[in-house]
């Protein structure tokens, strides 16, 4: 271990700490946005799914213009820093908001953002590393990233335990304190990044106009990216897991520290389980990963009780750690480094659009399909349960 943290690039150690004062600011909020919707606002299931899904499909329509405008210029850090600083700009408009539209709004400009700053960031750290040591650098990363949610949550845990005088329910004073203090890291990371970062990896291409097609990709890039959307089809919004563990019984402040175990659990285990995969190979650890997941998603379906989410969502770490950074190091095996730019913004593309039917299923299946079938909250997951065990079985299948 400590051979590899001596062989990394310092692009990876100023990535990570952008991440993690990003993830500390953003995930200050993130988790309070559904229960604000829900218990202050009283907004409907089916809109909370659409405001998560279009939030993150306008991030997956920015991510593959901008990671192909990367590789075009031949310039990733700026375009990054850019994306960080359009989320931070949007983030305290979150104070003033008092409809969904509002908070609309505010999640779409933060993601526009994000779909800014991603691919050039991921394309940036897999030219910071090669592929030897690539799985542990995207690991570490998304420890780093992971580490700041959970100083995050914990933080938006005082917050509450500080402000609330009714536990069951989030106030809107809590909502905006946790909004002001939310803007100081945010700001920390675009001037870390900004200042510490620098560009890798050719100069710019040139030529008439962006490349956003698949034609010239290999093959198995191919493949995977249809096996993930597979995936993500029954991967709806963590919104719905947070609203289902407040169904079962646990007040705010329980499931901020929930959201601090399954944190905890993501952070340790990132790392490890990125430097596996240089050595087991990725799909193996995304097979895992998404077998867990299933299991997991079976789990919330039918859970019965606020403690058996809990524990639940603890072991949901199991299946981010295993998958996230994995994937990403991946799709840097499937692609030459003068394509990863538009590589990273088709997968997270593909990601993100597909996540508004996810989420917008899954909140019409909760509010009302699944009850007329009889399942009700449990629909989404059940859903969520079958589709990654069909995509475990393809990706196990491109692996013979």
């Amino acid at each position: 271990m400590k051979s590899k943290l001596g062989k990394l690039h310092p692009n990876i150690w100023v990535m990570t700490v952008t991440s993690f004062l990003t993830d500390v600011s953003s995930e200050m909020i993130v988790y309070l946005i559904p229960l604000f919707l829900s218990n202050v606002l009283g907004v409907r299931m089916a809109y909370i799914g659409l405001i998560d899904g279009l939030a993150e499909t306008t991030a997956s329509l920015v991510k593959i213009y901008s990671g192909a405008l990367s590789d075009k210029i031949g310039k990733r850090k700026w375009l990054a820093v850019l994306g960080y600083a359009i989320s931070t700009i949007a983030k305290p408009f979150l104070y003033f908001v008092n409809g969904w539209a509002g908070v609309l709004g505010v999640r779409f400009a933060d993601r526009v953002g994000k779909g800014i700053r991603t691919a050039p960031r991921d394309a940036l750290v897999a030219a910071s590393t090669d592929e030897t040591n690539r799985g542990f650098a995207f690991g570490l990363h998304r420890a780093g990233d992971t580490a700041g949610a959970f100083l995050g949550i914990a933080i938006a845990a005082l917050i509450i335990w500080l402000t609330q005088t009714n536990e069951a329910l989030l106030s809107v004073d809590t909502f905006r304190m946790a909004v002001l203090v939310s803007i100081i890291p945010s700001v920390l990371a675009v001037i870390v990044l900004g200042v510490g970062a620098v560009d890798l990896g050719g100069s710019a291409k040139g030529g008439a106009g962006l490349r956003l097609s698949l034609k010239g990709m290999d093959s198995r890039f191919k493949s995977f990216l249809f096996i993930v959307v597979l995936f993500t089809l029954g991967n709806s919004s963590d919104s719905f897991i947070i609203l289902r563990a407040q169904e079962r019984g646990l007040s705010v402040l329980q499931t901020m520290f929930m959201l601090m175990t399954f944190t905890a659990i993501y952070t340790v285990l990132s790392g490890p389980l990125g430097s596996l995969s240089d050595r087991v190979g990725r799909r193996r650890l995304m097979i895992g990963g998404w077998l867990a997941y299933g299991f997991v998603y079976l789990g919330f379906a039918f859970a019965q009780t606020g403690w058996q989410i809990w524990a639940l969502f603890g072991l949901y770490g199991i299946y981010y750690a295993a998958t996230e950074g994995v994937a990403k190091a991946l799709v840097a095996d499937l692609v030459p480094q003068a394509q990863r730019g538009t590589a990273y913004g088709l997968f997270n593309a593909a990601i993100g659009l597909t996540a508004l039917p996810a989420s917008l299923l899954a909140g019409l299946l909760w509010q009302g399909a699944g009850t007329w079938a009889g399942f009700g909250a449990s629909a989404p997951f059940l859903l969520g349960a079958v589709l990654a065990l069909a995509a475990s079985l393809l990706l196990w299948r491109q692996m013979k």
